[in-house]
């Protein structure tokens, strides 16, 4: 074991510049019984990197509900989550982060983090067939935000556009606490027979280990080490940990792994993401006890002259580890020569459980892979958490102390171009939304994104959802709200809440103040997942998202993202979030409050940024989305909207714009009217009814404990609350959906 990176003395200092803790180097000492080489502690620092091992979040991510009576592949089992949809398919889908790449490279990191998780979904035997992303940036005003965010919509747009999976939904969302740490978070889902999933594993000593797809360069070593720390200035060093992406090869892949599932050649395959061979491997053999034998100079390379740590850390993308049935190498090689693809043997599986690395003849690092896993001899942790000092500040808000504005109409055009609620059209039109022709909410806008299941009845519902402002005003009650919108979405499209993935965005984990938030968001979390029956069925942790400004941490607000998958089991009954017809009656379901807390509107018009979350009450809210189910379900409604940011007025403005059709409403006596248009009190959804079932939706709704109240109807052009007109629809329209390309234009 002596190259020459291998002969650099290794100490606890090496290892702390690695990432390692000197306690987890007494470790890795213990493991091995004797002083690791550098591609040794090479391999530890990623594996054992909070990005591989979520060693300081795992013993909390272990309470959320895991089984649901449609589950396949349970959280952490598989590359990605897995659930029955009926009909004898499967829909896989994950969320996955890629902030740390996107802050120092946003086209390439936003890019490769697209081809990534799309990786994680094919490689498991099934088609995408939608993509969705939630993205988090700072002020707008600043050059480096609209650089950011630019870099970051042109990258997803390439790769995703050019491999041709249809974007459905998604967020954008703008607030300084992200001026150095933006947050890109995609997620993909893909639809596959229910018995024909290919497993991550490793098994059956004598089986040739290969490496398919593209060649192995310098770009992302150590990029899950890099994911696991905090940016700073020097960050700019770390460039060669941002991976480079090539969509028209992974599109190849594509179709090549696909091919390969329909045979029975392989043992299993896994996505080379974040640690590259040394994830893959190490992965794939822990799960069932085997070992491997890899001979690198097999590998092929993009670069000459690679060293043994950087041939095993290179996260270079479209790559895949395929474990194959010995005798059927020929079948598998000529797949991917068919699609002219790399597909090189690269060793063996071996029984006792080691992982022998060899190159030039000798063996240059030899290490135990259940050492390496999570869920094996990776750390865990439990850090300490205490209530930080904001939160009990934020309950002492009043709206009494809140003066009322003379002027309510300034306030909703204030609303409707802020870049926080305006449309994200600039944004959208740069995804290709129709690629494959399954997107059904292109010409019906929806709350969920709706892709059609040809030939069938029903269709799948997606959506990712987050307030980090809740979240961060209450972790717990915060992050019960983020599943309970997305199950709300969901709903209001004719759909039925099925399962959620995570993408869990926070600061350090060692600091008190930020794991308490951590903490929190998990136990809110639970329990909506809980109320809901949505099981996680995997996704991602992103620590370290904080920099340091004036000398001080400064964490982003938690952002626990949530993407849930629904099935909309008839889809003639896929409900549009627009207005229909000129004289339909408007109804909120759920009740106005006297509330405005952490909306946008006491937050950004009048910059108070200390309140409580809004109010929530799950049994409310779970009331109302199986009230609204049923209300679809017996077509008597012919719009659905909730209420979200910016509150009721946004969701009138929303629902009146697609068809250009007006309302004429009524605030409520007994509620402010600043709260009743612009407060955010949850569980609140606008239907329109016909006036023929309007005697059949009010029984139904007075036979129920879900409260309502008739807002006005549907009514010419213009704007009308309380008989004072608040413009043209068509106007506010034309604002609203030019507003963000004018702040970046600016």
């Amino acid at each position: 074991m002596d190259t020459a990176a291998n002969q650099t003395e290794v100490t606890v200092e090496t290892a702390k510049e690695l990432g390692l803790l000197p306690e987890e180097f007494d470790q890795i000492k213990k493991i091995l019984g004797r002083t690791p080489n550098f591609t040794e502690l090479s391999i530890y620092s990623v594996m054992w990197s909070e990005h591989c091992s979520y060693k300081n979040s795992i013993k909390w991510l272990k309470t959320l509900p895991k089984e649901g009576p449609h589950m396949l592949a349970e959280a952490g089992e598989e590359n990605a989550g897995l659930v029955d949809i009926g009909d004898d398919l499967a829909c896989a889908f994950k969320i996955e982060s890629h902030n740390h790449p996107s802050a120092l490279e946003p086209y390439q990191g936003a890019a490769t983090g697209v081809g990534g998780i799309n990786r994680d979904i094919f490689t498991m035997g099934a088609r995408p067939v939608a993509q969705l992303n939630s993205l988090r940036f700072g002020s707008i005003d600043l050059d480096r935000t609209k650089w950011l965010l630019k870099g970051v919509v042109k990258g997803i747009g390439d790769y995703g556009n050019s491999f041709g999976i249809p974007v459905v939904g998604g967020e954008v969302f703008f607030d300084e606490c992200y001026n150095t740490n933006p947050l890109v978070n995609a997620m993909s889902a893909g639809i596959m027979d229910a018995g024909k999933m290919i497993s991550a594993t490793s098994y059956g000593v004598g089986n040739p280990v290969y490496i398919v797809g593209s060649s192995t360069g310098k770009d992302g070593i150590h990029g899950a080490a890099f994911a696991s720390k905090d940016i700073s200035e020097d960050s700019m060093e770390d460039l060669p940990a941002v991976q480079v992406g090539d969509p028209f090869q992974e599109k190849l892949l594509l179709e090549a792994s696909l091919e390969l599932a329909e045979t029975d050649a392989i043992i299993g395959m896994q996505d080379m993401g974040a640690a590259g061979i040394t994830c893959s491997t190490s992965e794939m053999s822990g799960k069932e006890g085997f070992g491997m034998t890899i001979d690198l100079d097999k590998v092929p390379t993009r670069q000459a002259g690679m060293l043994p740590f950087e041939i095993l850390l290179s996260e270079s993308q479209e790559r895949m580890l395929v474990v194959v049935k010995k005798g059927r190498e020929a079948e598998v090689e000529a797949i991917f020569e068919k699609w002219d693809l790399n597909c090189e043997q690269i060793g063996e599986v071996t029984e006792g459980g080691r992982l022998e690395y060899y190159m030039g003849g000798e063996k240059v690092a030899d290490v135990p892979a259940e050492s390496l896993i999570l869920g094996g001899g990776a750390p865990v942790y439990e850090r300490e958490y205490n209530e930080p000092a904001y939160y009990q500040e934020n309950q002492k808000f009043k709206i009494e102390n809140i003066e009322q504005p003379k002027d309510l109409k300034a306030v909703a055009k204030f609303l409707y171009t802020h870049p926080n609620i305006a449309s994200k059209k600039w944004v959208i039109e740069q995804y290709d939304s129709m690629v494959g022709t399954v997107n059904m909410s292109t010409n019906k806008p929806t709350d969920a994104g709706i892709v059609n299941l040809k030939g069938l009845k029903k269709a799948l519902a997606f959506t990712v959802d987050c307030n980090a402002r809740y979240v961060h005003a209450d972790p717990e009650q915060g992050c019960a709200i983020a599943v309970a919108e997305a199950a709300r979405n969901i709903v209001c499209s004719g759909g039925e809440p099925s399962a959620i993935t995570n993408c869990l965005n926070f600061g350090n984990p060692y600091s008190p103040e930020v794991y308490w938030q951590f903490v929190g968001a998990i136990n809110g979390m639970r329990k909506s997942c809980e109320k809901f029956k949505t099981p996680v069925t995997g996704g991602n942790v992103s620590f370290y998202n904080q920099s340091t400004q004036d000398d001080k941490d400064v964490p982003v607000f938690p952002t626990p993202t949530i993407g849930m998958m629904g099935i909309v089991p008839d889809k003639t009954k896929v409900t549009s979030l627009a207005f229909q017809n000129e004289g339909d009656k408007i109804y909120m379901l759920g009740e106005s409050r006297n509330d405005i807390n952490s909306s946008e509107y006491l937050y950004a018009y009048h910059k108070v940024k200390q309140s409580p979350a809004p109010h929530f009450d799950l049994d409310e809210e779970f009331s109302l989305q199986a009230k609204l189910k049923e209300l679809i379900h017996n077509d008597l409604v012919v719009s659905a909207h909730d209420c979200a940011d910016g509150g009721l007025f946004i969701s009138l403005l929303e629902a009146a714009m697609p068809n250009n059709l007006g309302f004429e409403v009524s605030s409520d006596d007994e509620v402010r009217k600043d709260a009743f248009l612009f407060g955010e009190a949850q569980s609140r959804v606008v239907v329109s009814v016909r006036v023929e079932q309007e005697e059949a939706f009010v029984e139904s709704l007075s036979a129920s404990d879900v409260p309502f109240s008739l807002l006005g109807e549907v009514k010419g052009d213009s704007m009308l609350i309380d008989e004072e007109d608040f413009g043209k629809v068509n106007e506010a329209k034309e604002a609203f959906e030019n507003a963000l390309e004018g702040y970046l234009n600016s």
